[in-house]
């Protein structure tokens, strides 16, 4: 007779399973230390290299020749206002885009809304700033904080709404379904039921859009382009942080160099702290 084939003892399968578990746990671990470390390293560089620039005066002053100091006070003031302005319209839309697809987009109109947000977010920024050029800009006859406001929103849009849907998505159906069978309409259901659920992770997704808009560039050159003044005024052109980096670092004088490092700290420290204030206001309490 033939001997039966040799099998894996129940001991040997679970010492193989606990082996490939810790191997994929130590691999997980090691790629998020890696990707900490990288992190770290960027802005431990950009510390060192652009905070022997700051002081006061370069925060609130407006670019000047050279040899003459200079700063970025008007580049702040701009960049805050496009960018509560790209909120202001992008955030509300984008959040109403996410909530219908993920409530009410299972048809044909949905799934044609999906494709529109996936082509739009992997569009290159400046499509988009050619875009709202020749919507815009050519219309008004000039470049304008409306613009790159305008501009910086498309961006904010689809991201937005892609995250809201898959954070609403997993808010469990239960919590629905009890509100339903108390008698609660569906537009009072998402209102109060899944979007508090979901308002975690809602403004995760928002904040990675407005940190993808507060660094962009592209678009800005076509539709806000520049102003070496403060400028308040959203018909007029504007400044902005990343075009005034753009300017430094492409500036033939060493000290634009170290401006633009001193400018690209201060970048990376807005989106920091918005991120913290962010996670700090959405955290669960307990």
């Amino acid at each position: 007779m033939c001997e039966p084939p040799d099998t894996f003892s129940f001991m040997d399968f679970t010492s193989r399973r606990k082996f490939v578990n810790s191997l994929m746990t130590t691999a997980t671990a090691a790629c998020a230390g890696i990707a900490i470390v990288i992190l770290v390293l960027i802005i431990s560089y950009i510390a060192f290299r652009g905070f022997t620039s700051l002081s006061f005066q370069f925060l609130t002053d407006t670019p000047k020749p050279v040899g003459e100091g200079g700063g970025i006070g008007n580049a702040i003031v701009g960049s805050t206002l496009m960018t509560l302005l790209a909120s202001a319209i992008g955030l509300p839309i984008g959040i109403a885009a996410g909530v219908y697809l993920a409530e009410y987009g299972k048809n044909w109109f949905g799934s044609s809304v999906r494709f529109v947000a996936d082509t739009l977010i992997g569009i290159p920024s400046i499509i988009i700033g050619i875009f709202i050029y020749t919507l815009v800009v050519m219309p008004m006859g000039r470049q304008s904080g409306l613009a790159g406001g305008l501009a910086l929103s498309v961006i904010v849009i689809p991201i937005v709404a892609r995250t809201t849907e898959e954070m609403i998505r997993l808010v469990p159906a239960s919590m629905r379904e009890g509100a339903l069978a108390l008698g609660a309409p569906q537009w009072r259901v998402s209102w109060n039921i899944v979007l508090p659920a979901a308002a975690s992770g809602i403004a995760t997704g928002a904040m990675l859009a407005v940190a993808r808009i507060t660094g962009e560039t592209a678009p800005l050159l076509f539709t806000a382009l520049n102003s070496r003044f403060y400028n308040v005024f959203l018909d007029q052109p504007m400044a902005s942080l990343t075009v005034q980096i753009f300017n430094y670092a492409t500036g033939p004088f060493e000290v634009e160099h170290a401006m633009a490092w001193a400018a690209t700290l201060i970048l990376v420290g807005l989106i920091l702290f918005i991120n913290i204030v962010v996670r700090f206001l959405t955290r669960k309490k307990f």
